[in-house]
């Protein structure tokens, strides 16, 4: 990939990168650092709408074709600036008419995408690191290990290179992503301004023009990023609980050590009062695994942990994947587990396993990953372990 900087220019867009003038990757900035782009290069400050109008309604990359714009900026645009998304590597359709894309990202690594249409909507699922720096016990993406964080352009330009690859040729792409969920690679409050910028892109009228209802960032329950997020944007949020005790969760989301429920729980009632809309809720996701979260028991812990926080719950029946020994709970288990929830007045839904056929189901997304914590060879040496331990057939002749 050409040596691009994809962050916020400080003062001016020529700047120094290595000893060589670094353009600057407009897809990633955020309205506010693009009238701060178009001022350092001389230019009036309502140049920024008319380029997130080309960049992210219109999907253009080429400042040529840029007609609004008189050709002097589209030659000074083209000397100190760029529009470069990363890179679709391969597409994948399952039966279900769910799409997977693998995205690569400077560096090499790469990161997966899903978008999962149904009744009218399409909804995008898209990552925000090059794997994830926490390490649930159950999910296929923190056993791939981590690199590092995405850049706001790689964040958005998922949404970008989606929407183009649903649009035909001419036609405005703002429309053809209905929904976006935080919910791929990577823990999002992690990886906070760069999140931000993207969420902001998301939602601005000038660009994709989606209803902060229906952009979600999912956090295993980063409290300090809740709370940065309360004061600076309000999109929808989404708390990964998987356990109503601290000792269960301890186990299945080690962040939990650092920031206990009682705390997480705080925090997202706190985002909650910060919101205009006093109807708005916290989505809950609860990934359900066979003998370790499932029970009765579980399901009444769960509905008396949540009784004072408005919120809907989502349950996911876990997907199995290679790298560990959980297993998905029987359809009868899931429904004992529900009931037990709407019977003490909570809404709730059960996730219809999408994509599982092309491993794009929640909880499976992996990519590839330049791993620098050597997380994946630790997991992958366990699995080959457990392998070698089991009994293996006996063949008899005859």
């Amino acid at each position: 990939m050409s040596d691009v900087n994809d962050q916020a220019p400080v003062s001016t867009a020529e700047q120094q990168h290595g000893g060589e003038v670094a353009p600057v990757n407009l897809l990633g900035l955020s309205p506010e650092a693009m009238r701060e782009f178009c001022v350092s290069i001389g230019e009036k400050p309502f140049r920024a709408q008319q380029l997130l109008k080309w960049i992210h309604q219109r999907g253009i990359d080429d400042f040529s074709e840029m007609t609004d714009l008189s050709k002097a900026l589209r030659e000074k645009l083209a000397r100190v600036a760029c529009v470069q998304a990363p890179e679709i590597v391969s597409e994948l359709h399952s039966e279900d008419g769910t799409s997977k894309w693998l995205v690569r990202v400077a560096g090499g690594s790469c990161i997966e995408t899903v978008l999962i249409p149904d009744n009218g909507r399409r909804t995008l699922c898209i990552s925000s690191q090059v794997g994830c720096a926490l390490d649930c016990s159950f999910c296929a993406t923190g056993k791939q290990g981590f690199q590092r964080d995405l850049t706001a352009a790689e964040i958005i330009g998922q949404v970008w290179l989606v929407s183009k690859a649903l649009t035909a040729s001419g036609e405005l792409i703002k429309k053809a992503v209905s929904n976006v969920v935080m919910m791929g690679m990577g823990e999002p409050l992690l990886n906070f301004d760069n999140v931000l910028a993207s969420v902001e892109l998301m939602m601005n009228d000038y660009c994709y023009g989606i209803s902060k209802r229906r952009v979600t960032v999912s956090t295993s329950g980063v409290v300090p990023g809740i709370d940065e997020l309360s004061r600076r944007s309000d999109p929808s949020l989404a708390l990964s609980l998987h356990a109503p005790t601290d000792e269960l969760r301890n186990v299945l989301v080690p962040l939990n050590k650092k920031y206990p429920l009682k705390q997480v729980l705080a925090a997202c009632q706190r985002y909650l009062d910060s919101l205009p809309d006093k109807k708005r809720k916290i989505t809950i996701e609860y990934t359900l695994i066979k003998g370790v979260n499932d029970s009765v028991e579980h399901a009444e812990q769960t509905a008396h942990l949540l009784k004072d926080l408005p919120c809907k719950i989502n349950l996911i029946p876990f997907n199995p994947f290679s790298l560990v020994e959980y297993e998905r709970p029987s359809n009868n288990g899931i429904n004992r587990f529900r009931q037990v929830l709407l019977q003490a007045g909570y809404t709730v839904t059960v996730r219809t396993t999408r994509g599982d056929d092309i491993a794009a189901a929640c909880g499976q997304l992996a990519g590839e990953v330049a791993d620098r914590t050597r997380r994946s060879e630790r997991y992958q040496q366990l699995a080959a372990a457990r392998s070698a331990a089991e009994p293996q057939p006996i063949n008899v002749r005859a």
